[in-house]
């Protein structure tokens, strides 16, 4: 495939080749990977490293990097290397030829000390950064002995402080030794925070006054930040608001869901264009719906969708397993005699009357919606007279999207209109400055 960059991405190249230390704070769906892939190579193309190493989370390190590399043609002559597996293997990884060696965060530790602390690597890429964001944990220790010995550190992260500001400390050191936050996390804390204690440990850090755009300030000059989603949210609002301006409220319902079911799609990873052609956006959920599965240790799944666009993804995500979409009674029988690993179905379709328990007792929403009764009603097919175990339900929920939101109406049972338009007012408000 021809890799033709968005700007965001040839900017994320330049940062990246201009920044020896340096963070991607990239949301989901950005293109970290290919972004990070390019610009190494680039850098090899330029004679100024050879060996990268790659550190990432299990899942991370046993697909994404290898199945990029391959993906683009750009990157066809770029060797990648999984340094997974016994000790055996791990050490027979290292000793091959490569370009690119990738290793999951649980292997740190024990690479640091086969190498005695000196990496034999330029470049050193820590996907997920904020698994370093505790300064007590054990590869964050390792991490500090590391980074020094390498050339270049690329930190990658959609989520920098996920509970905070407090949790930049530990990863900012990672990329910069302490030089924009400080050399130890107690003073970091003291100069920025306000702690509450509790028979004298800290229980909550709460940031001083005035203190978070000093801290982000600190950290711009080598941080990159894009978010992907908000940009989408803010745009299609404010585009929303100034064509429904004069709509009375009982019109405004119809007009506030296709808002909220575009915004619900790049939620799932994929959107529909006024052609009704389909883009793929990010596959954060696909992949955590395959965790979902997997961990169901050959338990079928039941799984519920919004979008026609999220089958054919899902699909191609589970190759391996039965996967089919609910249609009619061929289904239902198949499902409930246990021939179908994954069943897909909208909840319009199998919201009532269908006995579906015998199949399985796993449900998973990948996009939850704004109906109470249908949301109801479909996890009443598996939550019935005559299921034999307890029924688990998931729903994947990005935050900080319009997710979270659909999300609440369900919970204090808000009703579909009333949902929509509470939700409505609350984007409209948050980006004309009121919120």
């Amino acid at each position: 495939m021809i890799y033709r960059p968005y700007e965001y991405q040839q900017t994320a190249m330049r940062w990246i080749i201009d920044h020896p230390r340096c963070g991607l704070f990239l949301d989901m769906g950005l293109g970290k990977t290919v972004s990070t892939l390019t610009a190494i190579q680039n850098l090899m193309d330029d004679c100024e490293v050879s060996r990268t190493l790659v550190v990432a989370p299990k899942k991370v390190a046993e697909t994404t990097w290898t199945t990029e590399a391959q993906k683009w043609e750009h990157l066809k002559s770029l060797k990648v290397v999984k340094v997974l597996g016994t000790e055996k293997q791990r050490c027979m990884a290292l000793q091959t030829k490569a370009d690119v060696y990738v290793t999951g965060r649980d292997n740190f530790v024990w690479l640091v000390g086969k190498y005695g602390g000196m990496l034999p690597f330029d470049v050193l890429v820590i996907d997920e950064l904020t698994s370093f964001k505790s300064s007590k944990s054990e590869r964050f220790k390792a991490m500090r002995i590391a980074v020094p010995t390498v050339k270049r550190v690329i930190g990658l992260t959609g989520t920098p402080a996920p509970n905070g500001l407090i949790d930049l400390w530990a990863q900012m050191y990672c990329l910069d030794m302490g030089e924009r936050l400080g050399k130890n996390v107690t003073k970091y804390r003291e100069t920025y925070f306000e702690t509450h204690k509790w028979n004298n440990i800290i229980v909550r850090c709460d940031v001083k006054k005035g203190c978070e755009d000093i801290i982000r300030n600190k950290i711009a000059d080598i941080c990159l930040s894009m978010q992907a989603y908000q940009k989408f949210e803010k745009e299609k609002v404010l585009e929303f608001a100034e064509e429904h301006k004069d709509e009375p409220s009982n019109i405004l319902a119809n007009s506030a869901a296709g808002l909220m079911n575009k915004l619900a799609q790049f939620a799932n990873g994929a959107i529909y264009d006024e052609d009704r052609e389909v883009h793929e956006i990010h596959n954060d959920k696909v992949d955590k719906l395959a965790e979902i599965v997997e961990a169901a240790n050959g338990n079928s799944v039941l799984v519920f969708y919004q979008f026609k666009h999220d089958i054919p993804r899902i699909i191609k995500k589970l190759k391996g397993y039965r996967v089919e979409a609910y249609e009619g009674e061929k289904q239902l029988v198949a499902w409930n005699k246990g021939e179908i690993d994954v069943l897909l179905a909208h909840p319009a379709s199998t919201a009532y009357g269908l006995n579906m328990q015998e199949g399985g007792h796993y449900i998973v929403w990948f996009g939850v919606g704004w109906n109470l009764e249908h949301y109801q009603q479909a996890n009443a097919r598996l939550h019935r007279q005559g299921q034999k175990h307890p029924v688990t339900v998931y729903k994947l929920i990005c935050p900080n999207t319009v997710d979270e939101r659909a999300d609440a109406a369900l919970s204090s049972k808000t009703g579909v209109q009333q949902g929509l338009l509470d939700s409505l007012n609350y984007l409209m408000r948050k980006y004309q400055g009121e919120v």
